[in-house]
């Protein structure tokens, strides 16, 4: 296999539990850049807020691509490409927020590099802390005149099995939509075309690579048909029972260096990259 490029899920894959990017990982990444391997992310954060981290996280000047907003977003750096496409109705998100609105949640939606929220409590503070983006409070009757991205639903990690029981009776007439839990307090609409896998063919397209070339790495649910369809797809030991059940390989988690384990070849029962690598040069 020639491999030609590694995608990278953000949030418990990459980073680390305390959100950052281990030192080991990001030498990884340069080795195999060095190697004409490009790096990608591939992420359910929106592209502008993920710009604004990168040199916190270390990895500035490291990323050739990213696919954001789970496939709704891409943006090439060597190509100097940006597009956004398949929005949720403004009016489809207030009907999904009032069929949860009974509910011990927030709601969230990134734009440009922030999470707008219609109230401030306990679940954005938690939600924004942790993924280092700030929020703000809105009206969302005028928020939602246009389209947007999706929508996140914020709770309690022992509310969840609530939250998707409820999103098996929401049903619209007049518009489209998917949902999946994306972490263990997060809970996502999108538009049913949607998808990491249909994000990066198209911006793998651009490059001139097929899907069977690219290593992905990832944990949750979202990361699913990513990890079916991928060349080789790598799932840390922190991911999702379901996830794990497509995946090639299952990495160490992401507060053991993982990513950069599987890559270096230091866990015996994987060689994989080490001969990869050396095709390379």
């Amino acid at each position: 296999m020639n491999v030609k490029a590694i995608m990278c899920d953000i949030d418990g894959t990459l980073l680390s539990s305390d959100g950052v990017v281990a030192p080991k990982t990001v030498e990884m990444i340069k080795k195999a850049r060095e190697q004409r391997i490009l790096f990608g992310l591939s992420t359910g954060r929106d592209v502008n807020s993920i710009q604004t981290l990168l040199k916190s996280w270390g990895i500035d000047g490291l990323v050739d691509m990213i696919v954001g907003t789970g496939g709704a977003e891409i943006y090439g750096y060597t190509l100097d490409l940006e597009k956004a496409q398949y929005p949720l109705d403004g009016r489809l998100i207030k009907s999904i927020i009032k069929h949860y609105e009974d509910m011990d949640c927030n709601f969230a939606i990134p734009e440009d590099g922030v999470l707008f929220v219609p109230k401030d409590d306990e679940h954005i503070q938690m939600l924004s802390k942790a993924v280092k983006i700030p929020y703000q409070v809105v009206n969302y009757d005028e928020f939602l005149q246009n389209s947007k991205p999706k929508l996140i639903i914020i709770c309690k990690p022992e509310d969840m099995d609530k939250i998707i029981e409820r999103s098996k009776t929401f049903h619209s007439d007049e518009f489209k939509s998917s949902s999946l839990k994306t972490a263990s307090v997060l809970y996502e609409y999108m538009d049913p075309r949607v998808s990491k896998t249909a994000g990066l063919i198209e911006i793998l397209k651009l490059h001139h690579i097929d899907l069977k070339e690219i290593v992905t790495f990832g944990d949750a649910d979202n990361v699913y048909d990513m990890t079916l369809h991928a060349g080789v797809g790598v799932v840390m030991a922190n991911g999702s029972d379901k996830t794990k059940s497509v995946a090639d390989y299952i990495a160490d988690d992401n507060d053991h260096d993982g990513i950069e384990k599987f890559i270096l070849g230091e866990q015996k029962w994987v060689k994989l990259f080490l001969l990869i690598l050396m095709e390379h040069y």
